[in-house]
């Protein structure tokens, strides 16, 4: 019981998102209150595909709605639990002419704006603002006639509000460095296989003197280009691989080791210098972490 009154009053969680990272078509945790800086499941097509040289903007809307908390052994977790994030996470990507090692190099930056809604333990609250916003310098990308890689290290840095007593956090007070690995296959009759693999290492809470543990996790996708459209299955897996600590001390008997496996059909739609896709995503297998559903309507423009 202390645990969840702990978790009651620290809870950042952030179900829909915070930060994205690598990917031309790029919320979900365990950690602290459950929570996971990067938005899991938001890279889809093309995950290893990032563009020529040049300049693109990227448009990101998530809604992502969970009425449970799963504790260790998948069941409910904390009582009367409501989760209601709407997201909008603008991105901003910049390839160079340079090729270090015969890679492409380039650069990102990603503003995340968020509703959420939060209720717990007869507690609700609600906030609007800014959330984590994340740097890459070195985005570092190779292509060939059907494989396409890419390799970063987003920087997602605690610019969002914080507060150790809200519910409804739009930051995590702490940074997280997360080195990321990105491939797509696209076969010459157009059936596709991405993904995106990431680490996370994060940084102590100062407010809390909480300590998140590392997480594994990634996004994927099987797909079909048919004329302008290409559609698929695809999700995401995350699992928590280091125990959370609370004062130095191992949070509860599992650590608050979470994990989620989601998976849900998308679409996607070439125009032009455009390219929209459209995704739904159900998470399953849920422990130490909401569970729930998420929307994605994306947007990528080339200048």
């Amino acid at each position: 019981m202390r645990l969840i009154s702990r978790l009651k009053q620290t809870a950042t969680i952030l179900a829909a998102l915070s930060c994205l990272s690598l990917g031309l078509t790029t919320a979900s945790h365990a950690t602290e209150a459950g929570g996971g800086a990067y938005a899991n499941g938001v890279e889809g097509f093309g995950a290893g595909m990032l563009p020529p040289p040049g300049t693109y903007f990227l448009n990101y809307l998530n809604v992502y709605s969970a009425r449970n908390f799963k504790n260790g052994n998948g069941n409910s977790l904390v009582p009367d639990f409501k989760l209601d994030v709407i997201a909008n996470v603008f991105r901003l990507v910049h390839m160079t002419k340079l090729q270090p090692l015969g890679g492409t190099w380039g650069m990102q930056v990603l503003l995340p704006v968020m509703h959420m809604d939060v209720t717990m333990g007869g507690r609700t609250q609600s906030n609007t603002g800014i959330g984590d916003i994340v740097i890459d310098p070195f985005l570092w990308s190779f292509h060939s006639k059907n494989l396409h890689y890419a390799f970063g290290l987003d920087i997602i840095m605690p610019t969002g509000a914080y507060k150790s007593s809200d519910l409804a956090n739009l930051g995590r007070n702490y940074w997280t460095f997360e080195p990321v690995a990105a491939a797509t296959y696209i076969s010459d009759d157009g059936y596709e296989a991405s993904m995106k693999l990431m680490y996370d290492f994060n940084t102590k809470n100062t407010a809390t003197n909480y300590q998140s543990g590392q997480e594994l996790h990634f996004d994927y996708t099987l797909a079909k280009k048919i004329n302008a459209f290409t559609v698929g299955v695809g999700g995401y897996f995350y699992k928590q691989t280091t125990d959370d600590e609370l004062n130095g001390q191992k949070v509860g008997s599992d650590g608050f080791k979470g994990q989620v496996f989601a998976v849900g059909p998308q679409l996607k739609y070439d125009y032009k210098n455009m390219a929209f896709s459209l995704k739904y995503q159900r998470e399953a297998l849920a422990e130490n972490k909401p569970e729930g559903n998420k929307f994605w309507l994306n947007l990528m423009y080339a200048f």
